[in-house]
C-alpha cells in the first residue's frame, strides 16, 4: 500500500479519494470500476479532482488529463491548455483558462455545461447537476439543474480565494 504522505491536494468521488503528493505525483484509493483511480502515471500536477467515474488532473503546464469513464464526455479534457483550475462534477467537467475563460466537457443534460459565454473566472466547481464560477470581483454564477435551489447565488458578493 503506497503512502499518503506529503500530499498537497486531495479530492472525494462518490467512489474514490485522490490526491496530488508534494512531488506532483498522484495517488487514488476506492472504487476502480471505471478507471477512475488509473492516475499512477501522472506527474507535475499542480490539481486533481474526483467526480463520480472519473478523475481529472491539471499539470503545471496547464495541461488536464482524466482517467475514467468516457461515455458521458467528462474525460475529453485532452484539447484543454492554459488551465489554471478545474473540477469534476457528477458527469461533468469544467476548468478555468489564465484569461478567465470556462471550459466544460460531459453529460449537459441539465445545461451545467453552458458556461461559454462565462468571462472573468478564477475559480470553478462542479455539482452533480450544476456548475458555479467564481468571477474575479467575488460575485458568482451559476448553470444548470435549479429543483433545489443550488444554482440560486446572484445575491452572493465578496467571496474570494484563500
Amino acid at each position: 500500500m503506497e503512502s499518503w504522505r506529503d500530499m498537497v491536494v486531495v479530492s472525494c468521488g462518490d467512489w474514490h479519494s485522490v490526491g496530488v503528493r508534494s512531488d506532483g505525483s498522484a495517488l487514488a484509493a476506492g472504487n476502480n470500476r471505471r478507471g477512475q483511480c488509473d492516475v499512477e502515471g501522472w506527474r507535475d500536477l499542480a490539481a486533481i479532482s474526483a467526480g463520480y467515474l472519473h478523475t481529472v488532473g491539471l499539470r503545471a503546464d496547464g495541461r488536464a488529463v482524466a482517467t475514467g469513464d468516457r461515455v458521458a464526455g467528462a474525460c475529453e479534457v485532452d484539447e484543454w491548455e492554459d488551465v489554471v483550475a478545474l473540477d469534476a462534477g457528477s458527469y461533468h467537467t469544467v476548468g478555468v483558462t489564465a484569461s478567465g475563460r470556462v471550459l466544460a466537457v460531459g453529460d449537459n443534460s441539465y445545461g451545467q455545461c453552458e458556461v461559454g459565454d462565462w468571462r472573468d473566472l478564477v475559480a470553478v466547481a462542479a455539482g452533480s447537476t450544476h456548475t458555479l464560477g467564481l468571477r474575479a470581483n467575488g460575485t458568482v454564477v451559476a448553470a444548470g439543474n435549479n429543483d433545489d435551489r443550488q444554482c440560486e447565488v446572484d445575491a452572493w458578493s465578496g467571496i474570494q480565494l484563500p
